[in-house]
């Protein structure tokens, strides 16, 4: 049996390597003006922004594609 290679690009990435690898990326000043949700801009720590988005399905949406589309800029460096 042949096994497919997934052609998404979030198979196998954790929201949280998505979220530290985006503040580390734009930090939380920036990531709270793309994405403006408490968790990114009132007392932001990667701990209660995963608490957040594992309860919030919209936000942890606009994190995935954020993070799909920072991707190639990630790639970059």
């Amino acid at each position: 049996m042949e096994t497919k290679q997934s052609n998404d690009p979030l198979h196998g990435i954790t929201l949280k390597k998505m979220v530290e690898d985006l503040v580390a990326f734009y930090g939380f000043d920036t990531l709270g003006e793309l994405i403006n949700i408490k968790c990114f801009n009132e007392n932001p720590s990667v701990k209660s922004s995963l608490t957040f988005l594992r309860k919030t399905d919209w936000a942890r949406k606009k994190v995935e594609n954020l993070y799909v589309s920072t991707l190639p800029k990630m790639q970059q460096d």
